[in-house]
């Protein structure tokens, strides 16, 4: 008995509805990335493995996909690295590339290679799959898309203030209102760890921080005691627990807490460079929010952070990110090269419009008119006519057999499609076509110029 047929865990087969869903997102994210100046590149869907490993601290180094070596890959291998039972050791004589964990660090060292031929700023965008070995859940898969942009070779904040636009930009064209983008900036964080005395614990401070809405206050607190920050420390930090009010009110409260840290200060007046000019330009629907417990990427962010989360009453993590890179470009050689960038969550975007209904119902609309088959003259006839429907931008399909009616029906009804044209021996000798609505069934005998016109 054959075996049933399975795919790895936290991957998916996608159906043409599905599918026609997903490309309206990818057209609308890339039409917006075309619109603000990005330029689309590609880069292998595997990299070398000292391209991706360490770039990502030991939790991201653990997910990567690793790819064997071909041929007998344990032949040439020592044999007191099978003693060892140590895969970590064993790993590096085996496996000497890896499947790509973003698109971040593949365009960093991109931008090496090409440094040359690339003209700065560099903006480019890039929408290609990437793999991780993640525990599977609600909106999050082993094999997922990014679409990412980011602007190279500039410090300007102008292209923060951008990047906040075209979030906006995208999700306005999606229909997705209510969006909350935001923001903060390393430099805050690294000041408040200098307030409380706790610099070279910035990482465990931050992580920390970061569960705040999560766990609470007080279990935060716990956490960073367990860390070794001080209990003096922690208390200097209350009225960051206590920060309440719009974008202009927390970044008054802020310029309290950081008053003495040089840093802090300087991660102020960037997030109200930002707030400033925003606020001048408008947002046409999501909204731009000041969290300081915002930490993602630490790993190589410098400057402002990002983080998209979907409207409220929609249970989902975050549907975008990005921030502030001043150096990403250094892990290959490349330095002084500053950078900012953002990221959209596909299969997160396309869970939210799911569940609010957001997608436009002539989606999955792959043909416009079935041309019914009655038999070889009549379907030569239709041919011909597809083939001059198709000239004009008309999505037509013959079907293939001369079936009963019903059938055929039945086959249109499943597709969704809009339209049917009927050509049988009457049409043929007065050289038109009848043409059914069937939405409301009604019919109509029309010239070929005519069902032209009518289907367009």
């Amino acid at each position: 008995m054959a075996q049933k047929p399975s795919i790895p865990k936290g991957t998916r087969d996608f159906n043409p509805i599905e599918v026609a869903k997903r490309n309206y997102i990818f057209d609308t994210i890339k039409a917006q990335f075309q619109h603000f100046g990005f330029q689309p590149i590609e880069t292998p869907s595997f990299e070398n493995s000292d391209t991706l490993m360490g770039k990502y601290g030991d939790e991201g180094d653990r997910l990567i996909f690793k790819i064997l070596n071909s041929g007998d890959y344990l032949s040439k291998v020592d044999n007191k690295y099978y003693l060892d039972k140590d895969s970590n050791k064993l790993t590096p004589y085996i496996s000497e590339k890896a499947l790509r964990y973003d698109l971040t660090v593949p365009f960093a060292r991109y931008v090496v290679q090409h440094q040359n031929e690339i003209d700065f700023p560099f903006k480019r965008y890039q929408m290609q799959p990437v793999w991780r070995a993640d525990r599977p859940q609600k909106g999050r898969f082993r094999e997922f898309y990014q679409c990412d942009a980011d602007v190279v070779g500039s410090q300007s904040l102008w292209q923060e203030v951008e990047f906040v636009q075209l979030y906006d930009a995208v999700f306005s064209a999606l229909k997705l209102e209510g969006v909350t983008i935001k923001i903060n900036n390393r430099k805050i964080l690294s000041g408040i760890a200098e307030v409380i005395g706790a610099q070279d614990k910035l990482i465990d401070f931050t992580v920390a921080l970061d569960k705040l809405d999560k766990i609470g206050e007080e279990k935060v607190k716990e956490e960073m005691l367990s860390k070794g920050i001080s209990k003096e420390g922690i208390e200097k930090l209350q009225p960051l627990f206590e920060l309440q009010g719009d974008f202009s009110e927390q970044i008054e409260a802020l310029k309290a807490i950081l008053s003495v840290s040089e840093e802090g200060k300087r991660g102020i007046e960037e997030l109200e460079f930002i707030n400033t000019a925003v606020s001048e330009l408008k947002l046409q629907t999501a909204n731009l929010q000041l969290d300081v417990t915002l930490a993602r990427g630490l790993n190589y962010y410098t400057g402002a952070i990002f983080e998209v989360s979907a409207p409220e009453g929609v249970k989902m993590g975050s549907i975008g990110g990005g921030g502030r890179y001043d150096d990403l470009t250094g892990i290959f050689g490349l330095k002084d090269v500053s950078g900012v960038g953002i990221s959209f969550g596909l299969d997160r975007i396309y869970l939210v419009l799911e569940e609010l209904n957001l997608f436009p119902e002539t989606i999955s609309e792959s043909i416009k008119v079935l041309c019914i088959n009655f038999g070889e003259a009549e379907a030569l006839t239709c041919l011909k006519a597809i083939k001059v429907l198709r000239a004009h931008g008309i999505n037509a399909e013959l079907y293939p057999d001369a079936a009963k009616m019903k059938k055929q029906m039945n086959y249109a009804n499943k597709r969704a499609v809009p339209y049917v044209v009927l050509v049988g021996e009457s049409e043929m000798s007065s050289n038109t076509f009848t043409l059914k609505n069937m939405a409301n069934g009604e019919q109509q005998q029309l010239s070929l110029e005519d069902l032209i016109t009518t289907l367009q």
